[in-house]
């Protein structure tokens, strides 16, 4: 058991990144002309091994990042950046998240367990009263976060926050973003928040019990214990209020769950899946039923839902209302969402799934980035080229499925990465 433990301890830090929606694509600079007569070229000198970041980029990097985002605080910021060197499992960790490289169904089975339910349902208690009524957000979801995002605080990541984000803003793929964060955690410094040293959080940046980024941290963090401080690493109401507040502020909507399984009729048009949003009496007009019988309440079937094929018409179909989209502003994954809303039924005793999730392989980032440069290269852009298939990886691969007959599921398998690399040269 206790090896069992450790390991699922460890593999929880890998679900604390938050996800953003995906980047612009990144255009190439256009190459110089080449001079009619070059000159005899001397020996290039030695490239820096592979994988690992160049010290002396990230230096330059650096010296921008002071130019753009420094101010009247340059100095405090340069003296916290003193001595900093890239972090290349950072970068490593970053191409190969869990919620966007894995098959929904393995994340999710791997989330939501008997014994994490048994955990969090234990827990619940410990989610104030008063931040329920305060934020209407279930004490189920909170503690669903609280056990996905650090095993109930025991997982916080021991990386530190300021590098962790200098290597994610020098690598480029999210800069603008990683720089704002990393403008925010040397706020927390500067400003006394936290010293140092306490920075700590995942490899991405996301920090505490509830694993906020800095600007939620400066933003949404919450002193529910009155101590003066808010403390999201030692304090669990803090931690929790937090998260509950993020959650309000992002729409949550009181007295509503986050979905339902669905099942869909034959013939069911899977075109429609992840497309315009539907209240229940179109979607039921269309064939579709809950998994488990019943309807919405009231509230939920006047709201404008979106079927779900998170591993394609093989798997699972999900009727998701506005709050699942709630807790994708948490972390903006399909799987984490559902793992969240899956787990917080467990704990209220509600079934299980009655669909069982195909047993895919996981997709190779090469596999990911071929696709996307395919598709792309057909006519179907997916809006950059990053090896995260997120919503509109999504859409451009149901488009191609529509223009080639195929079955619209927007599912890309590896099947189907191989031969839209074949087509697309």
């Amino acid at each position: 058991m206790r090896i069992s433990l450790r390991l699922l301890l460890i593999g929880t830090v890998a679900a604390c990144a938050p996800m953003l929606p995906e980047p612009p694509p990144v255009l190439p600079t256009a190459p110089e002309p080449a001079p009619q007569q070059p000159e005899p070229q001397r020996p290039a000198p030695p490239t820096a091994q592979p994988g690992v970041p160049d010290q002396a980029g990230f230096d330059g990097w650096k010296q921008g990042f002071l130019a753009r985002h420094g101010g009247v605080r340059r100095a405090q910021y340069e003296r916290e950046l003193a001595g900093l060197t890239p972090d290349p499992t950072v970068i490593r960790l970053d191409r190969n998240q869990p919620e966007f490289s894995r098959p929904a169904g393995a994340y999710v089975q791997n989330a939501v367990t008997a014994t994490r339910i048994a955990q969090a349902r234990q827990r619940t208690d410990r989610v104030p009263w008063e931040v329920v009524q305060r934020y209407g957000v279930p004490s189920e979801i909170l503690v669903g976060i609280w056990a996905q995002e650090s095993s109930f605080g025991q997982v916080q990541g021991d990386n530190d926050v300021i590098r962790s984000l200098a290597t994610l803003a020098y690598d480029g793929r999210r800069r603008d973003w990683a720089e704002g964060q990393l403008k925010n955690a040397l706020d927390i410094v500067v400003d006394g928040r936290r010293d140092r040293a306490g920075l700590k959080g995942s490899w991405a940046g996301a920090m505490g019990q509830t694993q906020f980024m800095p600007d939620n941290y400066l933003r949404l963090g919450v002193d529910q214990n009155g101590d003066g401080h808010v403390d999201i690493w030692g304090s669990d109401a803090d931690a929790l209020a937090s998260a509950a507040n993020l959650l309000a502020q992002a729409g949550w909507k009181r007295g509503q769950t986050w979905g339902y399984e669905v099942t869909l009729p034959s013939g069911f048009d899977y075109a429609e899946a992840e497309g315009p949003r539907h209240n229940w009496r179109y979607w039921s007009g269309k064939g579709v039923r809950l998994a488990n019988g019943g309807s919405p309440n009231d509230a939920e079937a006047m709201e404008n839902a979106t079927i779900l094929l998170p591993q394609g018409a093989r798997g699972p179909a999900f009727l998701a209302l506005p709050n699942h989209y709630v807790i994708r502003a948490y972390n903006n994954s399909v799987s984490y969402a559902l793992a969240i809303g899956l787990t917080a039924d467990g704990i209220q005793g509600k079934p299980a799934l009655t669909a069982t999730w195909p047993n895919d392989a996981p997709l190779s980032r090469e596999q990911r980035i071929g696709a996307q440069r395919a598709l792309t290269a057909l006519g179907f852009d997916t809006q950059g080229i990053d090896g995260v298939v997120g919503a509109n990886t999504r859409a451009a691969l149901r488009r191609w499925q529509i223009a080639n007959n195929r079955l619209a599921d927007g599912y890309l398998t590896a099947d189907l990465a191989d031969e839209l690399i074949r087509r697309g040269g």
